[in-house]
């Protein structure tokens, strides 16, 4: 690791922390590879021990990269998420051993707008369920999903835990097919700081529209997903 030279306009801390996700993200440092110890990185870049503890805090806290008692500090193993089946959330962190969890933003009834009502083939003006989370695994944010649903496929806010497409099944609606688009950008200051990460860091917006085995349109979905920690695969045949 090269030495990083002080800059008045950034902490130190700062940038001995993004040559580290720079490298990470140029694969140079693979996942599960340990880092070297405070000591040797105080040796390579001149930095104090407290300075390169608050670059690694900075990078643990994003979910960079996680500590094992007396065994050193590792890179973060990226999600592979595949993209051409359809799941939820829930179900696949559970799939991978991780612990769902949810911080609700909003959770309500309301109308939908002439864009909802085109992407839901629904008439303008209809009620619909409006669902925003923030989605965790391990208590660490991961995604942001904004979803819009017709009423009459969930009737009641009650029905709603966690997810959304367990509650569906329940009432016979889970979708049994769909379509997504995905694309890159950058976070915006509100994403940023819901997700805990640098505000124009990498994002992977996805639109996703579900259906019934009616052929009905059952979600449409706008969601933010964190690009330091997501893959998402697909099977070529």
């Amino acid at each position: 690791m090269q030495s990083t030279s002080h800059k008045k306009s950034t902490p130190l801390y700062l940038q001995i922390a993004k040559t580290i996700r720079s490298r990470i993200h140029d694969g140079e440092i693979t996942d599960d590879e340990a880092l070297p110890s405070e000591r040797d990185l105080t040796e390579i870049t001149g930095a104090s021990r407290v300075t390169i503890r608050k670059a690694i805090d900075k990078l643990i806290s994003e979910g960079l990269l996680y500590r094992k008692q007396g065994s050193g500090t590792y890179v973060s193993p990226r999600i592979e998420a595949p993209s051409s089946f359809l799941s939820s959330f829930t179900d696949d962190a559970l799939g991978r051993g991780d612990e769902p969890d949810i911080v609700w933003i909003v959770k309500s009834f309301s109308t939908a707008t002439a864009d909802e009502a085109s992407q839901l083939d629904i008439a303008l003006a209809s009620e619909v369920v409006r669902l925003g989370r923030v989605r965790l695994a391990n208590s660490e944010p991961l995604a942001i999903e904004n979803a819009v649903i017709p009423k009459r496929f969930l009737p009641s806010l009650d029905l709603l835990d966690s997810s959304l497409y367990e509650a569906l099944a329940k009432l016979g609606h889970r979708p049994v097919r769909g379509r997504q688009k995905i694309r890159a950008s950058l976070a915006t200051p509100t994403e940023a700081g819901l997700l805990q990460i640098d505000e124009r860091s990498e994002v992977l917006r996805i639109e996703r529209t579900t259906y019934s085995a009616a052929g009905e349109v059952v979600e449409f979905t706008r969601s933010a997903y964190r690009g330091d920690r997501y893959d998402f695969i697909s099977e070529l045949n």
